[in-house]
Parts: C-alpha cells; sequence; structure tokens
C-alpha cells in the first residue's frame, strides 16, 4: 500500500501487528490525518514482512509496533546497516516497557521534583509464582491495602490491561502470578493521560477508579476485577469536578518529567497514566507507561504527529548536509 502526496515526498515506513493501531492508521490516512500527510509532502509506504528491510524503501523513517525476537533481530541488523533510517522505536527500548517489573523503575528512579510538584511510583510487589506466598510476601514488603494486581507482561494484549482490585491479602492467593502489586492511591477518580509525541505533550483527563475510604476498605474483603481503566473510562474533560482534582498537572513540570523520562527510556511516542494523590496539590505517581498508545483519543494528533514525522526527516538532512 502506497500514498504519493507529492514531489518531494518524506517516505515513511510502516508496520504493525496490533490490528487496534492498524485500524488507527487506516482511519488517519483516510482522514483527517491524510490531510495534515498531504500538506507536508510524506508518504505512506507498508512495509511487506516477507521481503527484506534492505530490499524496500529507501525509507527516511521505520515506524513499527511489533514484539518478538525474531523482530528485533531484524530492525536491529537494518538500523546497523542503514544508520541514515530513523526506527521508531528501537526494539530493545520497547520492550523495556512489556515487563511491569522494570516499566517504571526509571521513574522511581529519578526520584523526581521541582518547585511544581513531585512525581513518583506506588510501591509494589512482584510475583513470579505461587499465589499461596502473596498474603506473606505483602506483609514483608510492608504494603498497605488496598492493592492493584496487574499483569507482569504488558504487551498491549486485552489480559495486559486486566486490574483486580484487592481489599484483603488473603483473597490474592485467587489470582494467577505472574503479576504485580501495586499499592492503590486515593486520586478522585480522575487520571491524566500524558501522551509524548517527541517533544509535544498533550494531557487530557480520564475517569478513574474512585477513592476507597478506611471504612470501605474495613468493611469490604475480596478482589474486584476491572477492565482497562483508561480505554473504557469516558473523558472527564468536560465534566463539572472539583477544581481540585480536575486541575492538571503544571505544565513545567511535565515537560521538564517528560524530557528527561525521554532520554532514560530512549523513546519518543508513549503516554504515562498519572495521578494525583487526592488531598495534595503537587504529589504524582505514574502507575503505567504505554509505548505507542492510541493517538486517536489524543487532541490534534494529525497535525502534532505529522509534524513530529517531518522534524525527524529534516532533522537528518540537515546533518548530512552539514558532514
Amino acid at each position: 500500500m502506497l500514498f504519493c502526496f507529492s514531489s518531494t515526498s518524506i517516505w515513511q515506513g510502516f508496520f504493525l501487528f496490533d490490528c487496534a493501531i492498524w485500524l488507527f492508521f487506516y482511519l488517519m490516512v483516510y482522514s483527517r490525518f491524510k490531510l495534515a500527510l498531504k500538506k507536508k509532502g510524506i508518504l505512506f509506504v507498508a512495509i511487506d514482512q516477507n521481503k527484506s528491510l534492505s530490499e524496500q524503501g529507501p525509507f527516511d523513517i521505520v515506524l513499527h509496533k511489533l514484539s518478538g525476537k525474531e523482530w528485533r533481530q531484524i530492525l536491529e541488523d537494518y538500523r546497523q546497516s542503514h544508520p541514515e533510517v530513523t526506527v521508531l522505536d528501537p526494539p530493545d527500548a520497547i520492550q523495556h516497557l512489556h515487563n511491569r517489573q522494570y516499566m517504571l523503575q526509571e521513574v522511581a528512579d529519578m526520584n523526581f521534583s521541582d518547585s511544581h510538584g513531585k512525581v513518583g511510583v506506588p510501591r509494589q510487589l512482584v510475583v513470579k509464582r505461587d499465589a499461596s506466598s502473596i498474603p506473606d510476601a505483602i506483609s514483608r514488603a510492608g504494603l498497605r491495602l488496598p492493592l492493584v494486581a496487574k499483569p507482569l507482561v504488558a504487551d498491549g494484549s486485552a489480559k495486559s490491561h486486566e486490574l483486580s482490585l484487592a481489599y484483603d491479602r488473603y483473597s490474592l492467593q485467587k489470582l494467577e502470578p505472574p503479576l504485580v502489586l501495586q499499592e492503590f492511591v486515593n486520586h478522585g477518580g480522575v487520571m491524566f493521560k500524558v501522551y509524548i509525541v517527541g517533544e509535544a505533550i498533550k494531557v487530557v483527563r480520564r475517569f478513574s477508579l474512585p477513592n476507597v475510604s478506611r471504612k470501605e476498605l474495613s468493611k469490604n474483603a475480596g478482589v474486584f476485577r476491572f477492565p482497562r481503566v483508561s480505554c473504557a473510562a469516558a473523558s472527564a474533560d468536560d465534566a463539572d469536578l472539583d477544581p481540585s482534582v480536575a486541575e492538571l498537572p503544571p505544565r513545567p513540570l511535565l515537560e521538564r518529567f517528560a524530557k528527561e523520562l525521554r532520554r532514560r527510556l530512549g523513546l519518543r511516542l508513549f503516554n504515562l497514566d498519572i495521578i494525583r494523590e487526592h488531598g495534595t496539590r503537587d504529589h504524582y505517581y505514574v502507575i503505567d507507561i504505554n509505548y505507542f498508545p492510541g493517538y486517536g483519543k489524543m487532541p490534534e494528533y494529525e497535525h502534532i504527529f505529522t509534524d513530529f514525522l517531518l522534524s525527524l526527516a529534516q532533522s537528518k538532512y540537515r546533518k548530512r548536509s552539514s558532514s
């Protein structure tokens, strides 16, 4: 599939495995995104998996969302033999986000704070096997209830987004490892989805799990399963919310934090699920990081994404001209 929009075009190769992501790109190309691409002179070329990458193109950018050892090796070999091509994003860097044991480690290591606030991660515990050991493991780790249980593997599948909220530690024995247990932080039932496309940042509000009071915690027991919260929840941007809950994180804080996190992760296309601890003005937690999310939900996505691709190619050309 080839889309040619001008005589002075940038070649953008894409190979996408996830059907939801494929649908997203299909809609982009045939709607507003098509117009934005045409204005900027970008060709979108579908990559044939049955052919060598070197036999196709030439490309300025290869955009992909694939996993698997074989594909990572193919892309790494291609990067080595074609250093002039930008691969979005490096497979090894993407792989880092597929395991929730390591996903938030860079955020924790940053221990980020400035005059606008502090960004951290909830305390968590990894359970790789033997669900019967969970109650004792929780006690040793000193984790406080309730706990959010998430699959250890975060590969974009429906299963990887399944959540459970546990009100008592013994009920967690019903869950199937491997999984991550994360302390639930009351946040007013609102989550901030921070979309990052290169240096561009967009924030939207989403409804999330409601606060859990001490009274509720003492009266309830068991494990309650939830669908993918960020996907199933409606937008909270136009809702009549308490200002202390609805207020977006300060822009300067997000810009500084995102810049450093991009550098540490080695990624340019991802989003953050961020919450503000209820009762505070400036204490934030990153609870999840998603590579190459559904940008169709991001305001002005077609212009932001197109400008990002164009800036990457132009930067390459400037470097070639100066060398």
